[in-house]
């Protein structure tokens, strides 16, 4: 049997996995990405890893490793100064190449997210979606007629980078007002922070903000407190998700009106939140779109389990490549 590794770089952690040519995942592991000093030494670990989770595989065909990484550039195979990370600009091939002669490839992570949903999800017979991954920052991968929307030199579909408000939050790419500093992680973290501004004594507020500092100087508020909270009725903890949906909904209906997608499809730790975040972005959704658009567009969550999208996409890069 056939088999590659997948590989997905998150800001927060990195999963890899192994992975057969129908999509099942014989064996996986979870890092986290900002565990060594340097991007050099996190690929090192990363093919120890690989090592490890390959030993009861030594009969099967191991074609190469794919990687999803944050500003990954398909073309180049660098990761080019990813804004979460706090890495210069590495060539991914010539690191690897110290360890091994398989075949690497690499592409962003929210593409190889798209892949895995393409080859292996909900959007198997879906010609024109957009996947957005919903994490630390907020990533996307477009599809249209069938095929993944690299642009001209690798780095389209940048989604987060859309500024919403041009004298807005200061995202780490420099710019200001870029959705993901609304709707991530860390955008929800910065929300918080903002409300707390006008209620400075709120239980959930100071609770989200204490247990986001315990986790260092960039940790991010806990979506399962807030969830929780929600699911109580908590106000504060309605109107988090209300604020983040209002933003997402506006930008999903810019892109809507560019490409006329079948489909969005949300991946990752924030659209766990389900139709506590989903229904209020449909609403605000609709409300934006040209008219004879409106509630012709799915917003849907993705078929795939917790954490393999971007592994199933990122070996979908080494068995399209190979076959």
């Amino acid at each position: 049997m056939k088999i590659a590794i997948g590989i997905d770089i998150g800001g927060t952690n990195t999963v890899v996995g192994v992975i057969d040519e129908n999509g099942s995942v014989l064996n996986k592991i979870k890092i986290k990405t900002k565990s060594q000093k340097s991007a050099k030494l996190f690929f090192k670990l990363l093919y120890e890893k690989i090592n490890d989770l390959t030993k009861d595989f030594s009969d099967f065909e191991l074609l190469g490793i794919g990687i999803g990484a944050p500003n990954g550039n398909h073309f180049t195979g660098e990761i080019i100064s990813p804004p979460n990370l706090n890495w210069p600009t590495i060539h991914v091939p010539s690191i690897f190449k110290k360890y091994t002669d398989l075949k690497i490839i690499l592409t962003n992570d929210a593409n190889s997210a798209a892949l895995g949903e393409k080859k292996f999800g909900i959007a198997s017979k879906i010609k024109n979606f957009v996947l957005i991954t919903l994490g630390t920052g907020l990533g996307s991968g477009i599809f249209v007629n069938n095929r993944l929307v690299y642009g001209n030199r690798g780095f389209g579909g940048e989604m987060g980078h859309i500024s919403i408000n041009p004298k807005g939050r200061k995202c780490n790419c420099g710019k200001l007002g870029c959705l993901e500093m609304y709707v991530s992680a860390k955008g929800i973290t910065e929300t918080v922070k903002k409300f707390k501004n006008s209620q400075p004594d709120n239980q959930l507020i100071n609770e989200l903000l204490y247990n986001a500092s315990l986790k260092g100087i960039n940790g991010n508020v806990s979506g399962r407190l807030i969830d929780k909270a929600y699911d109580n009725g908590d106000p504060v903890a309605i109107k988090i998700y209300d604020y983040t949906a209002k933003k997402l909904g506006y930008s999903l209906s810019q892109v809507a009106t560019l490409l006329e997608p079948e489909a969005f499809i949300f991946y990752g730790g924030i659209s766990y939140a389900g139709d506590r975040i989903l229904i209020p972005t449909k609403k605000y959704f609709n409300q934006n779109l040209i008219p004879f658009q409106r509630a012709k567009i799915k917003l849907l969550l993705s078929g795939l389990s917790d954490g393999n999208a971007g592994i199933l996409g990122a070996a979908s890069l080494i068995f399209n490549e190979t076959n």
